[in-house]
């Protein structure tokens, strides 16, 4: 272990240490004197700072003793208001810049009005994304919803005749517009890439919304606002507003804001808007809106879903003599005949066709009905007493979902339509299948007008789309026949089958 040396000591040597003999002088006693520093010294600073204090605080108390309260209570409420009038003042302008701040965007937006509109763009709202609820469900928007932050639709214009000057925008509640009417209720905005005259694009573009109200505990519309192409329309077709009357419940309002001033908002406490028409949905979730619509139209009109199955029976023998099977069920053709465009060439031939060839099947019973002199209760009538339909490619064929499920159907097209027409003319086809129908194919006529650019020149589709239809006798008879057979097969199948009475669903 390494030592330190210690420092060595040095001690001072005084005469005292080195001489012990050795007696001090005789010193003369201190006098002491006072230190300017001695004056101030902390204690005494502290002394006097408390002091200060002490009378401060007495005096003070004094003050308060003999000042009048009125006085006092006066400046804090002077403050208080002072304070609310600031704190007022910053939101009255927040909330102003706030409404300010809206922007409308117009809502036929023309980058995607060509050939983008058809590969997943649409320009109706573009800024805006559809959702579904579930898969296979109904692509919408909602407002307010999560998906627009709380924000509600508003809309500004009405114009009829060009989209790109009526226009949208989103508003939280507390901030709308300035002078915005707010409409109370569920408003159903529906765009229509054709229009809602016609039955069969009128109701491809309201399904959704039928699809919508079962999914939402049967909610209904207090008002519609209807777009073709951004341009606002201000009526359903009678025979589909006659069926949204149907469905729920009630006439429907289509609004046109003729009560609001040009140039103002109108933003609405719920919104559900629709502008993909059927798109999306699984052929369950449709098949389940065509039975609600077909329930809903024949509670509308009286029509009992089972009345033409069995009313050529006696009320008590109807379902002993089904349960017999010594009754043959009755089965009902329907010629749902067109005048004018796509109408046959001959009637009386197709007719008489179909009437012998009705006549060898036991139970078989023809109607013959023309499309364009019926009302809606009428065609609800028809179709329900029907379980072959024959008809040309048409509109009127939109009424098949109005038969029994699993009902047959029987198209005719004049010439040309195969090659030219493109995938629009099996619409029929889809909708058979959506609402639970069998499509028995179609008769193609291959005789017709000559076209001068040649037959697969696409502008001989002009002269094609409207032509008439002729027949084939031979071919006709079969056709018929191996469907009536088909029919007759399947009701005596249904016949031992339980009808079932259940209600309409949103009853």
């Amino acid at each position: 272990m390494a030592m330190t040396k210690a420092t060595p000591e040095v001690e001072e040597m005084s005469p005292s240490k080195s001489n012990p003999n050795y007696k001090p002088p005789h010193l003369k006693p201190h006098r002491p004197t006072l230190s300017p520093i001695v004056c101030y010294s902390p204690k005494l600073s502290l002394y006097i700072l408390s002091a200060c204090v002490t009378l401060f605080i007495i005096l003070h108390i004094q003050s308060l003793q003999t000042q009048d309260p009125t006085s006092s209570s006066w400046s804090m409420h002077q403050w208080q208001r002072d304070t609310n009038t600031t704190t007022s003042s910053a939101a009255a302008e927040m909330t102003d810049k706030l409404r300010h701040a809206v922007t409308f965007l117009p809502l036929k937006d023309l980058r995607y009005a060509g050939p983008a509109a058809l590969q997943g763009h649409t320009w109706f709202m573009s800024s805006m994304y559809d959702h579904q609820d579930e898969e296979g469900g109904v692509q919408y928007q909602g407002f307010p919803s999560p998906f627009s932050h709380g924000r509600l639709l508003c809309l500004k214009g009405c114009d009829n005749h060009d989209g790109s000057w009526n226009s949208y925008a989103l508003a939280y509640p507390e901030v709308l517009p300035h002078n915005a009417t707010l409409m109370k209720g569920l408003t159903f905005v529906s765009y229509n890439h054709y229009n809602y005259d016609n039955i069969w694009h009128g109701l491809s573009a309201l399904v959704p919304f039928v699809a919508w109200h079962i999914k939402s505990s049967c909610k209904i519309p207090k008002r519609w606002v209807l777009y073709h192409w951004g341009e606002m329309r201000g009526r359903m077709g009678v025979w589909l507003g006659n069926l949204m009357e149907a469905t729920f419940g009630g006439a429907q309002h289509v609004e046109v804001f003729e009560e609001v001033e040009e140039g103002r908002a109108v933003c609405f406490e719920e919104a559900v808007v629709m502008r993909h028409n059927e798109g999306g949905m699984s052929r369950e979730k449709r098949m389940e809106v065509y039975d609600l619509m077909r329930c809903k139209a024949r509670l509308y009109c009286n029509v009992s879903s089972n009345s033409f199955s069995l009313d050529h029976l006696e009320q008590g023998q109807q379902r002993h003599e089904l349960e017999r099977r010594d009754v043959i069920p009755p089965i009902g053709i329907t010629l749902f005949m067109r005048t004018g465009p796509r109408s046959f060439k001959n009637d009386t031939a197709v007719i008489e066709i179909f009437e012998r060839e009705c006549a060898k099947v036991d139970g078989c019973r023809l109607m013959v009905a023309y499309s364009n002199n019926l009302t809606f209760c009428d065609q609800v009538k028809i179709m329900s007493r029907t379980d072959v339909l024959v008809s040309p490619h048409g509109a009127q064929l939109t009424n098949m979902f109005l038969m029994n499920r699993n009902s047959s159907v029987m198209e005719f097209f004049p010439k040309g339509w195969l090659k030219l027409a493109g995938v629009g003319q099996y619409v029929f086809h889809w909708i058979a299948s959506w609402s639970g129908m069998r499509h028995k194919g179609a008769w193609r006529d291959p005789v017709g007008d000559p076209c001068e650019f040649g037959e697969d020149d696409r502008r001989c589709m002009s002269i094609y789309k409207s032509g008439k239809i002729g027949h084939n006798e031979t071919y006709l008879s079969q056709w018929t026949r191996d469907v009536l057979n088909e029919v007759k097969a399947t009701k005596m199948e249904q016949a031992a089958i339980p009808s079932s009475n259940d209600a309409c669903l949103c009853s």
